[in-house]
């Protein structure tokens, strides 16, 4: 993978050229792995490379190398999407400047594992609905998950989730379907996952993933018994009194689930 730059690295790299240091440590892919960097006055070199210092380095950005010069990780086609560094190192992912995953506690990545633990996911078929950056997707392998089908409409999406090294690589049980899962969905045989990850974007933007004709397509592809962890997060509660957890909760159970509400989502099992 071509090294990636955030502001954080970039201003390391100046401060060690300016007090004259030959080499300096830092991280070229997201705090994953250190690297021994040679500075000097016009490049710097990685692994016998030699790059230049970017002109301009912008705050939550992130820059990768695409064999002529850094480029931001960013594509605008009919919304600006951007991956955004964090302090943890798994970075998240904005859309016209909506941020899409939890950052101010934890890392996303930690945040997805206390949720994919939810679900019990050991030798599990799991359908995951919005895959997103693949942390889901990337915990559910690591805990043993036996087969993966993760959805993702966007193509820039899945641009962004392919340059970050956080997100999970090839693996032959993890199926990376380019498809909006709404429509997609009624093609799932019944009772053909063991359970089912939901993180949808914010209702104003895909009310159609949380209404009740979807949450019986979910019913209807989970096994009984099976678990669901729906993202629900709480938008408009302080400004507006919304309870859409609640919303959601009940509309699960309409649709033959039990549900209880479990941190920033709903915990529910197929009846």
């Amino acid at each position: 993978m071509e090294p990636l730059i955030t502001s954080e690295v970039h201003e390391a790299l100046l401060a060690a050229r300016a007090d004259g240091s030959a080499t300096i440590e830092c991280s070229l892919d997201l705090q994953q792995s250190v690297t021994r960097v040679e500075v000097g006055r016009e490049t710097w070199s990685a692994d016998g490379r030699s790059f230049p210092y970017l002109e301009v380095c912008r705050e939550r950005t992130i820059y990768q190398w695409d064999g002529a010069a850094f480029r931001p990780l960013a594509r605008y086609g009919r919304a600006l999407v951007k991956l955004v560094p964090t302090p943890w190192g798994p970075p998240t992912f904005e859309i016209d400047g909506i941020k899409m995953l939890p950052t101010a506690r934890l890392s996303p990545l930690e945040d997805a594992a206390r949720k994919v633990e939810l679900i019990e996911p050991r030798a599990a078929r799991i359908l995951d609905t919005c895959g997103g950056l693949g942390y889901f997707a990337a915990w559910c392998l690591r805990l043993g998950a036996g087969e993966v089908w993760s959805y993702e409409k966007n193509p820039d999406v899945i641009w962004l989730r392919r340059a970050n090294p956080w997100s999970p690589r090839d693996d032959a049980r993890l199926h990376l379907i380019e498809g909006d899962v709404a429509e997609h969905i009624g093609g799932r045989p019944a009772a053909s996952v063991d359970a089912i990850l939901h993180d949808p974007p914010r209702f104003g933007i895909a009310g159609e993933l949380y209404s009740r004709a979807f949450y019986d397509q979910l019913a209807r592809v989970l096994r009984r018994k099976g678990k669901l962890f729906h993202y629900t997060g709480s938008p408009n509660r302080l400004s507006r009194g919304r309870d859409l957890p609640g919303e959601v909760a009940r509309r699960l159970t309409a649709a033959g689930f039990d549900t209880e509400r479990h941190g920033d989502g709903v915990l529910a099992i197929r009846r």
